[in-house]
């Protein structure tokens, strides 16, 4: 029975199988040394003479667990019978057994499906697991119910910009910014509390270390608040959840990138200020009047933020209404919408939502929609919707700022940008 690279300290001496990837092959002599790579981690064999299979080979090796100080974890294993499961070529495109570092971003994309072996690689995406574990086990704990919607629909969420179009037999249909009528349809269904965790599409010209093309977006929809400060509360208790499981079940995979995240204290304790506050404190901080929220102002926001409050976030609302979607709940010339920027980066997007029916046909000639073409939309507030809000994490970009990652294409898988529908 195939045995771990983890729980070779309980076979002390005892003969085990390992299966695992060729990472490193040295000849000293007449050994040779093998280090061999499987999801938990790396063990030394040891071989009489040379060996036969090739760096990134496939195996499975049967042999005896010894210590040894010099070795990696302390133990190596004696190997007695080998079988090369899947033998590699020679002419790897990347080296897979050193640090990404040395390697350009692009060289690590065009390659993905090779640098995705590297295990500093390997641990983003083992906390990019853990963080969707703990979004949705905090969500299900409290009320929630998981949906999955359609990511093919006949109109945008944000009024029709930035939209990719399909050709879907003999129509044109576009990819889902977000599933934003669905959440509310939800909510008004009677669930009340829902969260979807699925790919939203933005077609913005963009090339930047902060955009994709295509994300995960982690949403939320919540009926029955009043505010949006409601929805900033659940925001900072799924953190904690999330940044709780990282430290438990991430520890290394931090360790590996010097990261750290965040205490319990530290969340609960994140400022919230209102957009013309957030505006001000740029102005100065900075040196110098701001008429907007840019991306330097995020990080001037966030560093001050450390300073007074010994946290590198901050809760940011009442954005004016002409910078938030249509739906946003109106106050004068205000919206009960948020941000919040965390390590120099916005990473959500939420308030809450216009639920009257007479509100909504007020506000759609103002964003230059009309009720038509809307669709089934405006359905869910003709018959009946209660008070809601919600919004959405970005997954790449909250497992980019954990991490301390340069590019949030980095913590995407396989990402896609303006250049980039490969691998």
């Amino acid at each position: 029975m195939r045995v771990l690279v983890r729980e070779l300290g309980t076979h002390l001496d005892k003969r085990v199988m390992v299966k695992g990837w060729v990472h490193r092959i040295r000849e000293l002599g007449g050994i040779s040394f093998v280090l061999l790579r499987d999801r938990t981690g790396m063990v030394q064999l040891v071989y009489e003479g040379k060996v036969g299979f090739t760096q990134e080979s496939v195996l499975s090796v049967e042999g005896t667990v010894r210590k040894n100080e010099k070795a990696p974890g302390g133990l190596e294993i004696h190997a007695e019978h080998t079988e090369v499961l899947a033998q590699a070529h020679t002419d790897l495109p990347i080296p897979v057994n050193q640090e990404p570092e040395k390697l350009s971003l692009e060289a690590l994309l065009d390659n993905r499906m090779i640098s995705i072996r590297i295990p500093k690689i390997r641990s983003i995406f083992k906390v990019q697991s853990t963080i969707l574990k703990g979004f949705a086990e905090y969500l299900r704990q409290n009320g929630f119910t998981e949906i999955k919607t359609s990511k093919l629909i006949g109109s945008g969420t944000e009024g029709g910009t930035g939209l990719f179009t399909v050709e879907y037999f003999d129509t044109r249909v576009y990819l889902a910014q977000s599933p934003q009528f669905y959440k509310q349809a939800m909510i008004s269904s009677g669930l009340e509390r829902v969260f979807e965790i699925g790919h939203a599409y933005r077609a913005e010209k963009h090339d930047t270390p902060r955009h994709l093309n295509e994300y995960v977006s982690l949403d939320v929809e919540m009926a029955f608040i009043e505010t949006e400060h409601e929805l900033m509360d659940l925001e900072q208790g799924i953190l904690n959840h999330i940044f709780r499981l990282v430290k438990e079940e991430n520890g290394e995979d931090l360790e590996v990138y010097k990261a750290t995240v965040p205490t319990e204290e530290e969340v609960n304790r994140i400022p919230r200020v209102t957009y013309d506050e957030a505006k001000e404190i740029i102005s100065r901080e900075g040196g110098k009047k701001v008429f907007d929220i840019n991306p330097e102002g995020e990080r001037i926001l966030c560093d001050w933020a450390v300073k007074e409050h010994g946290v590198d976030a901050v809760f940011v609302y009442a954005f004016p209404r002409k910078k938030r979607p249509f739906y946003a709940y109106p106050e004068e010339q205000k919206t009960r919408s948020f941000d919040l920027l965390f390590r120099g980066l916005e990473i959500t997007t939420g308030g809450r939502r216009i639920h009257q029916y007479e509100m909504l046909l007020e506000a759609l000639p103002k964003f230059g929609l009309t009720p038509e073409g809307l669709g089934a939309y405006v359905d869910i507030f003709k018959y009946g919707c209660p008070p809601h809000g919600g919004f959405a994490i970005g997954l790449e970009r909250l497992t980019q700022k954990i991490l301390g990652l340069a590019n949030v294409k980095e913590a995407s898988l396989f990402p896609r940008d303006r250049k980039r529908i490969t691998p």
